[in-house]
């Protein structure tokens, strides 16, 4: 049984207050992480014109996890072209091309047009949902 004038009981009222404090610190921290995705996702779309969640649905229809890794797709684990996290923060796209939303999308769509030796092939991918991969990578 603890007295009341027990050190543990009077540092209750201390303990408590700093588990508060770390809780909003928490809570302050995740809202900074999604504040910053959210605004992230919404940079992207207004750059490409294009609709990120409809990505993972077209990175698996063309095959794109085959040669790629690209962040938040399961599965996508490649490594036969290049690892596609952290594209909006690289200077060139497939070391030929400046970062731009259009010249991601143009690269999509028509690689060979860029570089004709690349290994990427043309897959038949259209505008729109190249618009919509280029919105994804740009977000994540």
């Amino acid at each position: 049984m603890e007295h009341a004038s027990s050190p543990v009981r009077s540092l209750r009222p201390i303990i408590i207050i700093g588990a508060c404090a770390l809780s909003l610190t928490a809570a302050f921290a995740l809202s900074d992480i999604y504040r910053g995705r959210s605004e992230r996702q919404a940079s992207a779309i207004a750059m490409t014109k294009g609709d990120p969640s409809h990505a993972p649905m077209i990175f698996r229809r063309y095959g794109c996890s085959g040669c790629h890794t690209i962040p938040g797709i399961e599965g996508a684990d490649g490594k036969v072209g290049g690892d596609l996290s952290g594209l909006r923060e690289r200077v060139y796209i497939a070391g030929v091309l400046n970062n731009s939303a259009d010249n991601l999308v143009g690269w999509i769509v028509a690689p060979q047009a860029y570089s004709p030796k690349t290994a990427m092939p043309a897959t038949g991918i259209s505008d729109k949902e190249a618009r919509d991969l280029a919105a994804y990578l740009f977000a994540h």
